[in-house]
């Protein structure tokens, strides 16, 4: 059964956050910040971006008041994760060096995991801290299609509460308001989208999550093996996209649309690639994760991430996820 207090936060998360989101959703309209498409985009027409903001300023003002209750670690992700959000929002209204801003990704992810695991060796932190900054910027390559960013958050939020028994601690109450955070947003992010959530969003999400990983493994609620499988229908899509294209000579650093997502996206629609995304996280992910929690909570639980990726690594090979695209003459463009 679902406790009253963490009914009270998804409600309040959720309230808080559709509030918000319509707000920027008329001031995006009204101002013009609006996301034009691109060629690595996959929508069509112009529309209003930035909509992250609406999650992430409870989340952050959530935080930021733990912090000066006296959690170092809640505090350190409210400065981390707020420094995310105003560069993703500078890189939404005007275009970031992509030099200064995995500077601040890797000055983020470093700070932070020093917080998180204080008594790790240095090897440890910069292994995670390298790892939490590729999490942070997949979020934004896997932010491409309606409603699936906003939905793997979901999954993992959901996933974890399972997994913990109800996750103890502000780490728990996090979820719950996150959650209801990530429901509001996907009112008008869900296909076809009103507004998308943008880097102010997907980086923050990207840290949130990863950090989430971090902290409920430490405190023992849920193993990290768990929460990789939970989350790897975003990291092995990227991971798995970018050997592609590094082992095919292509320019990796040039944008493209030749993600499993988009693959899937450009065949059978937003609607459907993140319906059957939604489904393959609760009734294949979660239980594997619960699973792997049960029977191997160690380590040893890295093993589940095989049957976990199956079906992704499956269907990246028959669609040609990475490959080059191949014109209609029949050469690479």
């Amino acid at each position: 059964m679902v406790p009253g207090v963490a009914l009270m936060l998804l409600a309040a998360g959720f309230l808080l956050a559709l509030a918000i989101e319509w707000l920027v959703w008329r001031g995006a309209l009204r101002l013009g910040v609006l996301a034009h498409p691109t060629q690595r985009s996959s929508h069509i027409v112009p529309t209003p971006t930035a909509g992250g903001i609406a999650f992430v300023l409870p989340i952050v003002a959530y935080l930021g008041w733990l912090g000066v209750l006296g959690s170092q670690p809640a505090l350190a992700l409210a400065v981390g994760g707020s420094t995310l959000a105003a560069v993703g929002l500078w890189d939404d209204l005007r275009e970031v060096s992509p030099l200064l801003r995995v500077l601040v990704h890797a000055l983020v992810a470093t700070g932070l995991v020093a917080v998180l695991l204080p008594d790790s060796a240095w090897i440890v932190l910069v292994i995670l801290a390298v790892v939490l900054v590729w999490h942070i910027n997949l979020y934004n390559f896997m932010d491409g299609i309606d409603g699936l960013a906003g939905a793997q958050g979901l999954v993992f939020l959901i996933g974890a509460q399972l997994i913990g028994q109800g996750v103890p601690g502000w780490p728990g109450d996090l979820t719950w308001l996150a959650g209801g955070g990530l429901l509001a947003f996907l009112v008008f992010n869900w296909p076809p989208a009103r507004i998308f959530m943008g880097d102010v969003g997907s980086g923050f999400l990207g840290l949130l999550t990863g950090a989430l990983a971090l902290l409920l493994w430490q405190q023992q609620s849920v193993p990290l093996a768990a929460s990789l499988i939970l989350l790897c229908g975003f990291w092995f899509d990227a991971s798995y996209t970018l050997m592609i294209r590094l082992l095919t000579g292509q320019a990796f650093t040039q944008a493209h649309r030749s993600h499993l997502y988009q693959k899937v996206a450009a065949r059978q629609g937003h609607r459907w690639t993140t319906v059957i995304f939604v489904l393959y996280g609760i009734f294949w992910l979660v239980p594997l994760a619960w699973l792997s929690a049960r029977v191997a909570p160690d380590l040893v639980g890295l093993w589940w991430l095989v049957p976990a990726v199956a079906p992704l690594a499956v269907a990246a090979w028959r669609l040609g996820a990475g490959a080059p695209a191949v014109s209609a003459r029949g050469q690479h463009d």
